[in-house]
This record gives C-alpha cells, sequence and structure tokens, in this order.
C-alpha cells in the first residue's frame, strides 16, 4: 500500500518542487499576501517589517550553524566512521538497509538534529557502497529520523525553557528538561516514532525494476586524508600532530564534567561544547580536523544565506499579527486536553514558514502560554505540541534537508515524495498520542 502511495508522491515532488532557495521566496510571498489579506497592514508597512528583522536571528543563526558543525565534524571523524562501516555490515538486504539506516538515524537525530543528519548522510552512502538499493528512498529514510529530534536532547523549545533567563520565564519560569524531553508521556512519542517510521520506509521500497540506483562518482572520496610526506614542513607536521588537540580537548571535557558536576543543565551552547571537544579529540590532529570543518561549512552554505530569508518571514508572521491569528483560531477551538494536539497541528503549519524551532517559539509562545493558563492545560505538554509541530513538517520543508542532501549529492525533489508518505504517517502517529496520552 505505502509503495503504491509513494510513487504519485514522487512524481508529483520531482516535478514540481523547485530549488530550497527558490522555496523560501516562494514562501515570503505567500506570507506576505497572507498578511495583507487578513491582517489590517499596509504594503509599506509590511516591507518595513519584513527588512527590520531580515537580521534578528543572526545570534541564533550562529548557534544553529554551530549545531550542523560540530555535529558534522563528530560524525565524520575517523572513530565514529568506522562504527558506521561496521553497522553497515549488518545490513545483508535491501529492506534491511532501510530499516537500519533509519534506526541509525533516529538514534543520532534523538542526540542531537546536526549530528543526525550528518551521520544520517553519511550511513546511507556507506551502505549504497555495500547494497543495492533505491538511493533514494535510501536518503529519505535517512532523513525521516530527523522528526525526532525535537523530542530529543537537542530540541531547541525544551531546552530554551530550562535555561535560566529564557524570554517566558516571567510566565511559566524554569521547567526542567524532566517535565519535557524525559517525561514518560514524550518518551512513549518518541518509541512509537521508532518503531512505526522503520516499518513505513520498509513498505515504501520501490520493485526491483523501480529501483533508482546511485552514480558510483556520488561515493566517491570520504575515505580519509593521504599521509603526510616524508619532506613535510614543520608547519605541516604541527598540523598532523595529535599533541595541540589533546592539549585543548581535554580541557574541554573536563570543563563539561565539572560544568554538569555543579548541576547545569543541556542547552544549544552545552550540547555545542560537547560535540565540538569530542570531535577535536575523535579527530586526533588539527589536519583532520580542518579537512572536516571545510566540508562542514560547505554543508551549511544553504542554511548561511536562507536563513536571513526565513528570518524576515517570522517578521512578516510576528509583527503583522498574522502567526498570532493563527495560532488563536487553534486556541478558539481548543479545550485543557486538546491544546497540546491543536498546539502541534498550528506550529506544523507556522514551521512551514517559519523553520525554526527557537525561531517558532517566540511567535507562537505570547500566544500558546496565556492560553494553556487560561484553559488550565499542562505547560509542558503543550510547549512540547509545539515541540513536536515543529518537527513534523520538517519533512514537507525542505530547508533543514540541505546539509544532508549536499553530503548526499542529492536534491529536495528526489526524496520529498517519501517524505510526503511519512508526513501523513507521522501526523496521525504523533498527534494522536499527544490527543491520548
Amino acid at each position: 500500500m505505502l509503495r503504491i502511495l509513494s510513487r504519485p508522491a514522487t512524481r508529483l515532488m520531482e516535478n514540481w518542487l523547485p530549488d530550497a532557495f527558490i522555496f523560501v521566496i516562494v514562501l515570503t510571498l505567500v506570507a506576505a499576501i497572507a498578511a495583507l489579506v487578513t491582517q489590517d497592514v499596509t504594503p509599506m508597512a509590511l516591507i518595513g517589517m519584513w527588512g527590520d528583522g531580515f537580521w534578528a536571528l543572526l545570534q541564533f543563526a550562529m548557534q544553529m550553524l554551530l549545531v550542523l558543525v560540530s555535529g558534522f565534524i563528530l560524525a565524520s571523524s575517523p572513530p565514529v566512521r568506522r562504527i558506521l562501516e561496521r553497522l553497515a555490515r549488518l545490513a545483508n538486504s535491501r529492506g534491511g538497509a532501510i530499516v537500519l539506516v533509519t534506526l541509525v538515524s533516529l538514534a543520532a537525530s534523538w542526540i542531537n538534529w546536526g549530528f543526525g543528519l550528518v551521520v544520517g548522510a553519511i550511513f546511507a552512502k556507506e551502505l549504497a557502497r555495500q547494497i543495492r538499493v533505491d538511493y533514494r528512498l535510501l536518503v529519505a529514510s535517512a532523513y525521516s529520523g530527523f522528526v525526532i529530534w525535537h523530542g530529543g536532547l537537542s530540541g531547541s523549545i525544551p531546552l530554551t525553557i530550562a535555561t535560566e533567563g529564557h524570554f517566558t520565564q516571567d510566565v511559566i519560569g524554569v521547567i526542567p528538561t524532566g517535565q519535557t524531553i524525559f517525561s514518560v508521556w514524550n518518551l512513549v512519542i518518541v518509541a512509537a516514532v521508532v518503531v512505526v517510521l522503520p516499518i513505513a520506509n520498509r513498505l515504501m521500497l520501490p520493485l526491483d525494476s523501480e529501483q533508482v540506483l546511485v552514480d558510483p562518482a556520488r561515493l566517491s572520496g570520504d575515505r580519509g586524508l593521504p599521509p603526510l610526506s616524508p619532506h613535510a614542513t614543520p608547519a605541516e607536521r604541527l598540523e598532523a600532530s595529535p599533541i595541540l588537540m589533546w592539549a585543548i580537548g581535554v580541557p574541554g571535557l573536563v570543563w563539561l564534567a565539572s560544568y554538569f558536576a555543579g548541576g547545569g543543565g543541556i542547552n544549544l551552547n552545552v550540547v555545542n561544547f560537547l560535540f565540538l571537544f569530542l570531535g577535536i579529540l575523535c579527530h586526533g590532529t588539527p589536519r583532520s580536523l580542518l579537512a572536516s570543518l571545510d566540508e562542514a561549512v560547505r554543508g551549511g552554505a544553504g542554511i548561511v544565506i536562507q536563513f536571513p530569508f526565513y528570518a524576515g518571514i517570522m517578521a512578516i508572521m510576528t509583527d503583522s499579527g498574522l502567526a498570532a491569528s493563527l495560532s488563536q483560531w487553534f486556541v478558539s477551538i481548543s479545550t485543557a486536553e486538546t491544546l497540546p494536539f491543536w498546539s502541534f497541528i498550528s506550529a506544523g503549519i507556522v514551521n512551514i514558514f517559519v523553520p525554526s524551532g527557537g525561531g517558532q517559539w517566540a511567535v507562537q509562545a505570547p500566544v500558546m502560554l496565556p492560553a494553556a493558563e487560561a484553559l488550565g492545560a499542562d505547560i509542558p505538554r503543550v510547549v512540547m505540541g509545539v515541540a513536536w509541530g515543529d518537527a513534523w513538517t520538517n519533512l514537507l520543508q525542505p530547508f533543514w534537508a540541505l546539509p544532508m542532501l549536499g553530503i548526499a549529492g542529492l536534491k529536495p525533489r528526489d526524496i520529498m515524495g517519501f517524505c510526503v508518505v511519512l508526513l501523513a504517517i507521522t501526523g496521525v502517529l504523533i498527534g494522536g498520542l499527544l490527543l491520548l496520552l
């Protein structure tokens, strides 16, 4: 059944889904037109909102880029690569490869979203070297694991409200991750996704005659650096020496141990620090680290150029009142029991225009939190409803797929047909559990 459904969805996306940069321009125009039609705002005022907000998320954009870069550095280190190569040998069939890449991506994305994107892409390429399987579905399966990230350790919304001094602290205080990420009901949702998603991906596996195999040229490289020349200069030998890496890496981990021993919690900066210094030690030499860094930055090019446009869209939706009106409409049809579900749905819609967990929380928190208090709803569940909604429609929004696709050598249209089917499945699953639990 899912194989049949994936065929027209794949053809539709291959023919109609534009490049991600064109996609963000179209979204800008859609948001602007919607604001003009539904809100009391003039065209010049709207242009002012857009321009004023264009650079509003530079600090957050830098944090997000560092999540990607630090995750890539660790995922591409020799020890992690060797682990992925050994894991790839566990798959002895096409279906097994699809299931395995989904599980690895889910686990890695739960730990850290940037790490999951990179591990998924690298592992998909490693599997494609060993098993002749539809490369589009293999990479789509790797990307599908990303849907779990906001229920995991790098979820920006639950980490934000767990951080002292966050912008809604005067309303809800500081909510520890034990009430959000590590709550029983959230872990049940995570477990359900881990069970259902690999099965769904396996059921979409095309017939032998429909397989789209990868060009071997795309799988070249990624085999490490050439050995150092016997005639290397002192500077080159220093770049190949592990001394400096250990000299800076060990103090970094000591600081982390001291931080956690002192009662420090998990936030975006701590996650970035952890993965960066683990990556430093795992690479072993500055030469290896810098080569990985160079590739990681290229993979984040789309984020760098597109994030300001999404900040502009966020400004349009926030300053015009469009996002508040949309969220308020969902609030108006909610009860204390259903508000987490409608938060999930509204966040999924807003995420199409503002694909940033932290940025989206800035848009929706001023509406959702007062509503939760007025209705007597459970605030951690409402917060996680927004978080899961943000993660859910990333399956449709190509923005965060760019780093993975850059590594895999594909375009968004190659995988989004499969992702649309998964969007429907995970929407029913997560939304249903938010209602039931």
